[in-house]
């Protein structure tokens, strides 16, 4: 078990950057990865971004060059910087601890972009 907090989230304007950051009640070491996924109103949860303890990162198409994930394992932290954002990024954006088996989440923290 573990749990997670997110926060950074807020209101910001197109082409504006949030930063996100979500710690865990425990080492993050050993999970098999670390993820950010979004959801938008009336659709389903996205991910956005994962990162493995080697330091392997996979983006969704629609973040990559613009979204950044990294760790912090002394700190148990995982961060989201996110660049140029956009209207269509608005969404809650959730923390996930992700085993293979079961995946653990974080609350969310509200991410609102206006044009």
């Amino acid at each position: 078990q573990v749990q997670l907090v997110e926060s950074g989230g807020g209101l910001v304007q197109a082409g504006g950057s949030l930063r996100l950051s979500c710690v865990a009640s425990r080492s993050i070491f050993n999970f098999r990865a670390m993820g950010w996924y979004r959801q938008a109103p009336g659709k389903q949860r996205e991910l956005v971004a994962t990162i493995t303890g080697s330091g392997a990162r996979n983006y969704a198409d629609s973040v990559k060059g613009r979204f950044a994930v990294s760790t912090d394992s002394a700190k148990k932290t995982v961060y989201l910087q996110m660049n140029s954002l956009k209207p269509e990024d608005t969404a809650v954006y959730y923390c996930a601890a992700l085993t293979g088996i079961n995946n653990y989440w974080g609350q969310g923290t509200q991410v609102t972009v206006s044009s």
